[in-house]
């Protein structure tokens, strides 16, 4: 194959690049590819079986493969998507040129007018967190048990600890348990869990499994096999406290200590990234620091829902058909977004205003858990918008919209803030 033109090149298969396509078909765009590295699109969510996916954007609640096969099932049939599986994409210019590689075409080289990068996620592994000890078997990713046990059909054990209480974590307790395996404890080195209320209750205080606030472990014993784990309570700086450490008997440690954004092919293209994201930095079309490269989903920032991760992916592959088609309205200024008092990160980190203004959606999350707090917009000192949620939490996102008629004008930086009430 030689370098064919594109209006869009979508770098990822999975929900955000599937809807990003889907939203470029109905804004315009004539030609789209889709570059996937595994066998099938889908992405995360083909390991997924459990429900809750779907709640908020098909208005049914589905399982991971249901959502993934909906998405596929937008862009199957439309004559200007093209989707290449089993294609790892090597390299990105800033010329929008794509480089990848397949066993059936070998190296090609595709140039586009636009590119999305929806590249999605990958797990922290135990190197990231340095827990002391040997390297025996039984030490995962709990995302790698999760496809080991609902794709290949394997247990990696019968009695597990669980390092971490995100969204994975939680649900392979669940998993687990259901097998007929032993989860022993699940440990989170924060006070507060990290993972969705849903998944709290229905995965572990639906199934008596013990949960260890502000403990993390200190060793794993073995030298072949994971044959146990020393824990230990922490301070308020996350160290270990002398004297609290405890030995728990397992043959699995399963890691479920964050995500972070795959962003391999964002830095070697030279985008701005932000620190605490781990992602580009983005306006509100999803447009990163190099025209014409836009970015959604997981690759961002790390979402809690499938279900926003589809909505910012649907205005990346919008702003990216009228890019591609040389219809996007210029901008008048550009004001930046920034994040203040509990406020962790919002997305997006800049504005690019335009003459007739727009319908703006923030997407944010806070430092920790709080209630009774008052969110506020701000532009210089004009208040955009104040709301009062009932509770605020680390593990769960807040998305909010400014209406186009407050957004128009508003020139000055704009600030994002939570703060409890008095």
């Amino acid at each position: 194959m030689g370098t064919e033109l594109y209006d869009i090149i979508i770098v990822g298969g999975g929900p955000a690049g599937l809807s990003a396509a889907y939203s470029a078909c109905m804004n315009g765009a004539k030609k789209i590819l889709v570059l996937e590295r595994d066998r099938e699109v889908g992405g995360i969510l083909q390991q997924c079986i459990h429900n809750g996916f779907g709640l908020h954007h098909f208005k049914e609640e589905l399982t991971g493969p249901g959502y993934a096969q909906r998405c596929y099932d937008l862009v199957k049939d439309r004559p200007e998507v093209t989707i290449m599986v089993d294609t790892m994409v090597l390299n990105v210019t800033t010329e929008k040129v794509v480089t990848a590689v397949n066993p059936t075409e070998g190296v090609i080289h595709v140039q586009g007018k636009t590119v999305i990068l929806t590249m999605g996620c990958r797990e922290r592994t135990r190197g990231a967190i340095r827990i002391p000890g040997y390297r025996p078997a039984g030490v995962f990713t709990a995302g790698a048990a999760q496809r080991m046990v609902n794709m290949e059909g394997y247990l990696p054990g019968k009695k597990i600890v669980i390092l971490g209480s995100g969204d994975i974590g939680l649900i392979m307790a669940r998993r687990m348990t259901l097998e007929g395996c032993k989860v022993q404890a699940v440990l989170e080195i924060c006070p507060f869990s990290n993972g969705l209320t849903r998944n709290m209750v229905q995965c572990l205080y639906d199934y008596d499994i013990p949960l260890y606030l502000s403990h993390t472990i200190t060793a794993v014993h073995g030298k072949d096999r994971v044959q146990g784990i020393t824990a230990a309570k922490v301070d308020d700086n996350m160290k270990p406290i002398a004297g609290t450490a405890f030995d728990i008997d397992c043959d699995t440690l399963l890691l479920s200590v964050g995500l972070i954004p795959e962003n391999e092919l964002s830095r070697g293209l030279g985008l701005q990234m932000h620190p605490l994201t781990n992602g580009p930095l983005v306006d509100q079309h999803r447009e990163t620091s190099i025209p014409g490269i836009f970015a959604a989903g997981n690759v961002v920032h790390v979402h809690d829902l499938v279900d926003f991760v589809s909505e910012e992916a649907e205005i990346a592959g919008k702003y990216a058909a009228l890019k591609a088609a040389e219809q996007m309205q210029s901008a008048v200024a550009d004001v930046a977004i920034e994040a203040i008092d509990e406020v962790r990160t919002c997305v997006p980190q800049h504005m690019r205003v335009t003459a007739e203004g727009e319908m703006i959606r923030l997407f944010m999350r806070v430092r920790k858990p709080m209630k009774q707090v008052r969110l506020t917009v701000k532009s210089g000192d004009t208040t955009l918008l104040t709301k009062r949620l009932q509770v605020a939490k680390p593990s769960e996102m807040i998305a909010v919209n400014i209406p186009a008629a407050k957004a128009r004008g508003q020139h000055e930086n704009w600030t994002v803030s939570v703060r409890e009430e008095c």
